[in-house]
């Protein structure tokens, strides 16, 4: 079958209402007034945040969650129409609100959430299920965040297989403290691509090695591309059984104003990057230049920019 569509990304909607800058190195504590600069709604979640930054560098991009039948469930429908991705996988709830998150964000652009997750919590297997023909008009699909959808983890694995049966290829995203391992050690055979945070993987594995990270990942059957995404310090990939490849991080464009969205920018760009015929590194190194784009804007969208600008930013690194 002919597909259609080059990822659909599927899993949290959020809104997200961003406050700056606020001093995070100490309690904000009770009874305080804090002043800030204007306060600033946009959109989030994996699917506005990897769905725009792929829409961004020229992949043909659907969706598939739930938002409420509210106004900031239509802000995300009209946002993610407006920049050219399906939306008929998104459905709308009665009687639960759109998931919200308030973004603090310090002077140097790190940040501290917090979170409602509202219509994500109905995203279950079943929902899936139903929207399997969605799925099967894909090349890839990415998922998540693993540790913020409650009804979907505990059937994560058999989700997955199901997918990857419609002939479509996986990708998962993590956030939080990156889910419980039980939930992704059932699931890594039947996951494509899987590089979470540090942090993440930390907080999953308790092992604070990169590399023993990824060899404990192994043993617990992953067979795909797995790896850590570490900041700074660039991102740690196994593309195949005890091949290791260390990737560099790129340095933003601009001066950093936000961080949130990061992660997901990496994962777009490397995932649009294979979906280009790049190779492992080069696709990472996409990743890495998308998210450098990503933490010059306010939000996770405002600094992101076409492919050619994008890999503008990594020419004088490829080898």
């Amino acid at each position: 079958m002919e597909k259609k569509f080059d990822c659909l990304v599927c899993g949290t909607a959020v809104v997200d209402a961003i406050v700056k800058p606020v001093p995070l190195e100490e309690p904000i504590g009770k009874g305080k007034l804090l002043h800030v600069g204007p306060l600033a709604v946009t959109t989030g979640g994996l699917v506005c945040n990897a769905g725009i930054a792929m829409r961004k560098l020229g992949l043909k991009v659907s969706s598939v969650g739930l938002v409420g039948h509210d106004f900031w469930g239509e802000f995300i429908s009209s946002a993610l129409s407006c920049e050219g991705i399906d939306t008929t996988g998104l459905k709308s709830l009665e009687a639960i609100s759109t998931s919200s998150t308030a973004v603090f964000i310090d002077v140097s652009g790190e940040r501290t959430f917090a979170h409602h997750v509202g219509s994500c919590a109905k995203l279950n297997s079943d929902f899936i299920y139903d929207h399997l023909g969605h799925f099967s008009k894909s090349q890839y699909a990415l998922i998540g965040y693993v540790g913020l959808l409650p009804g979907l983890e505990p059937n994560l694995f058999e989700v997955l297989r199901e997918i990857q049966n419609t002939g479509c290829r996986v990708a998962v995203e993590t956030a939080g403290d990156g889910g419980s391992l039980e939930y992704v050690a059932s699931a890594l055979p039947y996951i494509d691509y899987f590089v979470p945070s540090f942090d993440e993987a930390k907080s999953q594995t308790g092992i604070e090695d990169p590399r023993g990270i990824l060899q404990f990942y192994r043993s617990l059957g992953a067979r795909g591309l797995i790896g850590v995404k570490m900041g700074s310090a660039g991102t740690i990939l196994s593309p195949s059984h005890g091949e290791c490849i260390q990737v560099p991080c790129v340095g933003a464009p601009g001066p950093v104003v936000d961080t949130t969205g990061a992660g997901d920018s990496w994962l777009a760009g490397f995932l649009a990057g294979i979906l280009r015929g790049q190779n492992v590194y080069q696709s990472a190194l996409l990743g890495a230049a998308t998210a450098a784009c990503c933490v010059t804007g306010l939000g996770a969208t405002d600094g992101l920019r076409d492919f050619d600008q994008t890999q503008h930013l990594i020419e004088g690194i490829l080898p």
